[in-house]
């Protein structure tokens, strides 16, 4: 009894691709001619990005 038995390992990974932008962009600031990715979709490359600052939770220490 002959018989062929062939294993494998499952796909893994995202299966879609990354989004991508179309173009050559560059960085909005007015000084800077950084040219961002395709697939940064942002409109600053990170030297100039605006500062965003998370949602911080949690009571709020009073002052002495």
């Amino acid at each position: 009894m002959s018989s062929e038995i062939m294993k494998g390992n499952r796909v893994q990974g995202k299966l879609r691709a990354p989004k991508q932008t179309d173009g050559t962009r560059v960085c909005e600031d007015d000084t800077c001619e950084t040219v961002l990715s395709r697939y940064n979709k942002r409109s600053h490359c990170y030297a100039h990005t605006p500062t965003r600052f998370p949602r911080l939770r949690g009571r709020i220490v009073p002052e002495n």
